[in-house]
């Protein structure tokens, strides 16, 4: 198990600014020794999910295949990108969903529009929920018991100069997102990035995967973001959770 887990934190290792890595960056970043960290990059190697050329390590595309599984059997982001495309075009901005896995959220589907400047994500890429419209949104549908919890072992680090940091304040902030039902972000990630966040539920009413418009502050003020943005995407989100629910209801039929 112990062997297992190193080898995990060694492909986590590598990050969207973080590409190439040597030994000892990898060392550092995990914790592990250079030896220890040598061994698994080269095993990796082995089994062809790390490309090694001379003292750089990277990863290659086979380490899809690891998150394979978890992703095709989503039907969630299959039926809500006709529907992300369609508000991306409506409201010209970029458009995301992701799942909560762990203190990180997940990108699951991304759509951007035609034009200079957009914001693209990554599938499968991470992002600390505390600091995303996204994450509110999902950490807020835990109890407050859990809230706390969570609040108590997460580091709330500072990614901007707006970033709230504080437990106590941001406890308050996702209850008040889970009352009010969406969470807005005004340049905690990322400086000039605001966003704004609902929830999406499943067939049975449970909160599986958040849905977000982002977009650069230059483009949009607050007001743009709650006035405009919000009530297209609770519309989209109505639309995708029915189809979700048809389509739930027709496999159930053909079973």
């Amino acid at each position: 198990m112990q062997s297992l887990e190193r080898g995990f934190a060694v492909i986590r290792a590598f990050e969207p600014d973080r590409t190439h890595m040597s030994v000892t960056d990898v060392a550092q970043a995990t914790g592990l020794t250079r030896a220890v960290a040598r061994r698994f990059l080269l095993t990796l190697v082995e089994l062809g999910y790390v490309r090694n050329e001379g003292r750089s390590f990277s990863l290659r595309p086979r380490i899809l295949e690891l998150g394979y599984g978890y992703l095709s059997g989503l039907t969630f982001p299959e039926i809500a990108r006709p529907y992300m495309e369609e508000l991306s075009a409506k409201v010209q901005e970029s458009v995301s969903a992701a799942v909560l896995d762990a203190d990180d959220i997940v990108y699951v589907a991304n759509v951007v529009p035609r034009r200079v400047m957009t914001i693209n994500v990554p599938i499968g890429g991470r992002d600390p929920a505390y600091c995303t419209s996204l994450g509110r949104v999902l950490l807020a549908q835990r109890s407050d018991e859990e809230i706390d919890a969570y609040l108590e072992s997460v580091v709330l680090e500072r990614r901007t100069e707006r970033t709230v940091t504080d437990p106590v304040t941001m406890g308050k902030i996702l209850r008040d997102v889970r009352e009010q039902g969406y969470a807005f972000l005004d340049q905690e990630l990322e400086d000039g990035l605001g966003a704004i966040a609902v929830p999406v539920h499943d067939a049975a009413g449970a909160v599986v995967a958040a849905m977000n418009v982002s977009a650069y502050s230059l483009r949009a003020s607050p007001t743009v973001f709650v006035e405009e943005f919000l009530p297209a995407l609770r519309e989209v989100v109505v639309q995708i959770e029915e189809e979700v629910r048809v389509s739930v209801q027709l496999k159930a039929s053909a079973g």
